[in-house]
């Protein structure tokens, strides 16, 4: 199997790290392997992918799709760093309000599967980063939603505290206020 699966501390969230052949010339890694990823319990039809180019010390999100629409996700970095955040928007879980994060980069080719229930951002924390993700859905601005990056109320210890923000990005109500609206 070309991956390894590690459920991180917020259960369905899973850091896919693949297995990289390296040698003189450079290296080959498959990025996803459906058949992989159902094995792991990943069974999702992506149906859209991104790309997002960002400059040093922005923060993007926090950013969900509500019911029917909701998405997830399969992120990886192609160029530079971001610390990337998961949470959880599911009322009736145990962690709902809890988050996750982890490191992805061009140099660990780690994969983040963020689930439809979580809303998701990331920093970047390398000079520029070109991030690239599947969806489990469409873009559908009607069912867009979105949390305050530093909401109090899910105190996420961001890696920059001053980080450049969208227009949109600034106006996200605080968790609490967000989760009455889903």
């Amino acid at each position: 199997m070309p991956f390894t699966f590690q459920e991180l501390q917020l259960p369905g969230v899973v850091l896919c790290t693949p297995r990289v052949f390296a040698d003189n010339r450079g290296f080959f890694l498959e990025t996803y392997k459906r058949s992989d990823f159902v094995k792991a319990g990943i069974n999702e039809q992506f149906v859209q992918e991104n790309h997002s180019f960002s400059t040093a010390r922005v923060v993007r999100g926090l950013h969900y799709q509500r019911p029917p629409r909701a998405q997830g996700k399969l992120v990886r970095v192609i160029q530079g760093a971001v610390w990337d955040v998961a949470v959880d928007l599911r009322r009736d879980a145990p962690t709902f309000g809890q988050w996750v994060a982890a490191e992805l980069s061009d140099a660990n080719h780690q994969l983040l599967y963020v689930p439809p229930w979580c809303a998701h951002g990331f920093c970047v924390l390398s000079e520029t980063a070109h991030v690239i993700y599947k969806v489990t859905e469409e873009y559908s601005p009607e069912h867009e939603g979105g949390i305050a990056w530093n909401s109090p109320d899910i105190a996420i210890p961001w890696p920059e505290p001053d980080p450049g923000l969208s227009d949109r990005d600034q106006k996200w109500p605080t968790f609490t206020e967000a989760v009455r609206r889903l």
